[in-house]
């Protein structure tokens, strides 16, 4: 039992002990009636939870989001500096938002202030520090039970790549026994590009090279099997270090408009890579409609964009759509995935630092931001945060039409020195009404109640991880599920609207005796006997 209770603890406790009843600072809990530990209304039951890849991650712009220098530029020695927000790993302390992994924008040496167009994969940028310093934020993630994934982006390079460098030089010399002649994807004088395919004429050179994106981004071309194996060196370097996996950045674009082509290599790639390291966690940007992804989920885990976005299932229901047809599609979307086989898991997000920030168009103080929060929180799979989300941070592209706007400096309030990246416009007063620090202190602030609803998650291992069945709910304002893992259920209900919702248990859940776990949004949940009656705006967890 001793045991038990040190995991109860354990789980309870990352969740921030400021803003939960009968606990304070120093790690206090008290005990219910059945000698389980209780923080507020969670009650935790002390079930084994197994290190998967069913964790929330955390997206961070690196740049943008802590200064350990006075240069204005976010580092990675600013995130260790950070590590403590994240996750302390203490679980005494309570004063952590309770994330379980981290994904780092790319890091590697490039010209831009994004780093999508990498230099050199075999360094860290100046300015973001050193090898010496990734190395020690992945050993300060992994002594607090966080696993960190880098972002590669090998669909393009940058033109000062020496690999670029060399396949010019190769072209200028005209010399085709060079091993970079055809490193990257080109054309000869005079032939006609693909159609919807962009070349570039090379300055002293008679070729012209691939680059979709940019004219500055130029792509290696993947029938070469040098370049397969120099892009899966990279991979096994990194794992090597100790990173526990990869967000892999325009992956259907391998082979520009074939994904047929594109999955293929990622098959390959993917299967190099797990052969080395069979707990990998892969997720790929397949930034397209379901009908596409589907062509990768057997391989690799993948973002949800139909969740995302404004426009994103997520956004409707937290305006007050229906929590039932959001239900609906999540049970359907987990059933296809079990279906196209290959163990990938709903990746959901709302935003992330190539779209406008949500908290343009949900707000905190209408309940909006709180309830989509819960509806991608509080569902199976890893689901994404972006950063500066739990405090409100706005951001978008605007009039000045730059992605800029969309990666703004973190607001700490502490004094860092982290500034807006190149070109931003975005006004400052236009951010956030408040900084971390602020939000800390107020047990009612959109950060306190993000800390909350992933201590509810962790409580309830069964919405990550376990067996989903959407319920049939008379009112379709009212969305709910249950989630079967181990032989334990938990049952999760929404009320998206903005009136007091009344069910009857018994509707879904017949003579079972059901305990109500958690409730959290705008307002609150009863339950009497077998009816439970959930306020506007508000989920509630049963056991």
């Amino acid at each position: 039992m001793k045991k038990c209770i040190c995991l109860i603890l354990a789980l309870c406790l990352l969740c921030g002990c400021a803003l939960c009843e009968g606990m304070d600072r120093t790690g206090k809990y008290r005990l219910n009636e059945n000698g389980e530990a209780v923080i507020d209304d969670v009650t935790f039951s002390g079930l084994d939870v197994p290190d998967d890849n069913n964790r929330v991650f955390y997206e961070i712009f690196v740049g943008s989001f802590s200064d350990s220098n006075g240069d204005g530029v976010g580092d990675l020695r600013g995130i260790i500096n950070r590590l403590d927000y994240l996750n302390d790993g203490d679980p005494a302390s309570g004063l952590s938002l309770g994330v379980e992994g981290i994904w780092l924008t790319p890091i590697f040496a490039s010209p831009s202030y994004h780093k999508y167009d990498v230099a050199d994969f075999y360094a860290v940028d100046p300015a973001f520090g050193t090898m010496e310093d990734l190395k020690d934020l992945i050993d300060g993630c992994h002594a607090r039970g966080i696993k960190l994934i880098l972002d590669l982006p090998i669909n393009h390079t940058s033109t000062q790549n020496r690999w670029f460098k060399n396949f010019l030089n190769a072209h200028l010399m005209q010399n085709p026994g060079n091993a970079y002649y055809d490193f990257y994807s080109w054309l000869p004088q005079g032939e006609t590009a693909p159609a919807g395919r962009h070349f570039v004429q090379a300055n002293n050179a008679k070729v012209r090279y691939e680059a979709n994106f940019s004219d500055s981004m130029p792509e290696p071309d993947f029938d070469n099997e040098d370049v397969r194996k120099a892009m899966l060196d990279v991979a096994l370097y990194y794992i090597g270090l100790g990173v526990d996996g990869f967000r892999f950045d325009a992956a259907k674009y391998i082979y520009f408009g074939d994904n047929e082509r594109s999955a293929d290599f990622w098959a390959w790639y993917m299967g190099e890579l797990k052969a080395v390291k069979s707990d990998l966690y892969a997720v790929a940007e397949v930034w397209d409609g379901d009908g596409v992804i589907d062509q990768y989920l057997p391989i690799m885990n993948c973002f949800n964009f139909t969740m995302s976005q404004m426009s994103g299932l997520i956004a409707e229901t937290g305006k007050g759509g229906s929590a039932g047809r959001f239900t609906d599609y999540v049970q359907t979307y987990q059933q296809h995935l079990d279906a196209l086989g290959g163990g990938s898991v709903n990746v959901m997000f709302v935003s992330n630092h190539d779209m406008d920030r949500a908290a343009g168009y949900l707000t905190a103080a209408s309940g909006q931001m709180k309830m989509a929060a819960n509806l991608y929180l509080l569902s199976p799979g890893s689901p994404f945060i972006y950063y500066g989300e739990e405090i409100g941070l706005r951001g978008s592209r605007g009039s000045a039409n730059t992605d800029a706007n969309r990666r703004l400096a973190m607001l700490w309030g502490d004094g860092d020195t982290v500034a807006d990246p190149e070109g931003a416009t975005y006004p400052k007063n236009k951010q956030t009404p408040s900084t971390v620090k602020e939000l800390m202190q107020n047990g009612d602030s959109l950060y306190s109640y993000y800390k909350r609803l992933l201590m509810i998650r962790k409580a309830n291992p069964e919405i990550a991880r376990g067996a989903y069945t959407a319920l049939n709910l008379q009112d379709n304002k009212v969305g709910g599920f249950c989630c079967e893992w181990n032989g334990r259920r938990v049952y999760v209900l929404h009320n998206s609207s903005l009136a007091a919702k009344t069910v009857d248990l018994r509707s879904f859940a017949g003579d079972a005796a059901l305990q109500l776990a958690a409730a959290i949004g705008m307002n609150g949940a009863s339950l009497d006997g077998t009816l439970l009656t959930l306020e506007p705006q508000t989920s509630a967890v049963l056991r």
